[in-house]
C-alpha cells in the first residue's frame, strides 16, 4: 500500500511540474471595425514583416489580394500581389489611408489577365490599403473600394481621428489686406521640406507644421494643426499660399469645432515659388481678411 501511495504522489509532482513549464498563452487581442468593415488602420512596427490579407468586396468576389509591409526608419515599403480579378481589369489604384480618414494614393496596379504584382513606398506607419478603380479618391467607402486590408492576428486598430481635412487647386486672388509673408524659396527643396508657424496672442499655445513636396507641374502641401483646444472655438484657420506678386491662393481651411485636438488639410498649388500663411476668419472666404495670422518659416534642421 505504501509503495502504491509513493508511485500515486510521484504521479502528481510530474504533472505539477510539467503544467509549470507550458508557456503561458497570450491572450488574443480583440479588434473592432467599423460595421462595413471599412476602416482597418493599425501601425506598423519598425523592422518587421507584416503580411495582410486583402478582403475583396461583392464586386470581385472570388478574387484574393495579400500585401506585405516593412517599415523602415526612412520609410514603408508595400508590396502587393492581386489575382483573381475580371480578365478585362486593366488598373486599380493602391491608397494608405491614414488614422483621419485621408486616402493618399500610392500608385497604380496593372493588371494582365486577372493578376497584378506592385512595390510602393510610403513615408506613412499607420495606415490601411485599399485599392479602387478611381484615380482619384476622396474617401473609403465600400462603392468606390474593390479591396481593403484586414487586420493581422496581433494586431489592434488605431483608433480613428476625427479631423477636418480640405483639397483644392486654387487660383490666386489679391486682398485688401497687407501681410508681411517671405517667400520659402521653394525651388531650392531638394527632399519633402517641413515649415512651422508660431501662433501668438490669442492663438498661443497652437502647434502648426506643414509639409511641402515638389511634384512634376505642381507642389503638394500637407498642414496640421495641434492643440486646436487652445484656440478660438467656431472660428476658420484658413491656410494660403502667398505668391510673389501679391496674391493669395486659398489650399483649404479647418473649423475649430471644439470636439477635437486636432486638424488637416491637404492641397496642392502649381506656383513655383511661394509663401504660407494662416489667418483666423469669421465666415467663409476667398482672400485672407483677418488681423489674426501667422506666416511660416522654414524648420531648422536638428
Amino acid at each position: 500500500m505504501l509503495r502504491f501511495a509513493s508511485k500515486i504522489l510521484l504521479l502528481a509532482l510530474t504533472a505539477a511540474l510539467t503544467a509549470s513549464i507550458v508557456p503561458a498563452q497570450d491572450p488574443v487581442k480583440q479588434v473592432v471595425k467599423n460595421a462595413d468593415g471599412t476602416y482597418t488602420v493599425i501601425e506598423y512596427p519598425v523592422g518587421k514583416e507584416v503580411t495582410v490579407s486583402l478582403l475583396p468586396s461583392t464586386t470581385v468576389t472570388g478574387a484574393k489580394g495579400v500585401a506585405r509591409v516593412l517599415r523602415a526608419a526612412d520609410g514603408t515599403k508595400v508590396w502587393l500581389d492581386v489575382s483573381g480579378v475580371p480578365a478585362d481589369t486593366t488598373t486599380y489604384y493602391a491608397y494608405a489611408v491614414d488614422p483621419s480618414g485621408v486616402p493618399t494614393l500610392l500608385g497604380p496596379l496593372t493588371f494582365d489577365k486577372g493578376i497584378a504584382k506592385a512595390e510602393f513606398t510610403t513615408p506613412m506607419n499607420q495606415f490601411m490599403v485599399v485599392l479602387s478603380p478611381n484615380e482619384t479618391l476622396a474617401a473609403v467607402e465600400p462603392a468606390t473600394t474593390v479591396f481593403w486590408s484586414d487586420v493581422p492576428s496581433g494586431y489592434a486598430i488605431v483608433p480613428r481621428r476625427i479631423t477636418s481635412s480640405s483639397k483644392a487647386i486654387a487660383t490666386g486672388q489679391p486682398t485688401d489686406s497687407t501681410y508681411d509673408v517671405p517667400l520659402l524659396g521653394i525651388p531650392s527643396f531638394k527632399n519633402t521640406t517641413e515649415v512651422r508657424v508660431n501662433f501668438t496672442g490669442e492663438l498661443q499655445g497652437m502647434d502648426g507644421k506643414a509639409y511641402i513636396d515638389q511634384g512634376k507641374g505642381k507642389t503638394q502641401v500637407k498642414m496640421r494643426f495641434g492643440d486646436m483646444k487652445k484656440a478660438p472655438i467656431n472660428k476658420r484657420f484658413v491656410l494660403w499660399a502667398a505668391s510673389p506678386d501679391g496674391k493669395y491662393t486659398k489650399l483649404g481651411q479647418v473649423v475649430n469645432t471644439g470636439r477635437g485636438d486636432e486638424g488637416e488639410i491637404r492641397s496642392e498649388t502649381a506656383l513655383k515659388d511661394f509663401g504660407l500663411l494662416v489667418t483666423v476668419e469669421e465666415t467663409d472666404t476667398d482672400r485672407p481678411l483677418s488681423r489674426t495670422y501667422g506666416t511660416f518659416t522654414i524648420a531648422p534642421k536638428p
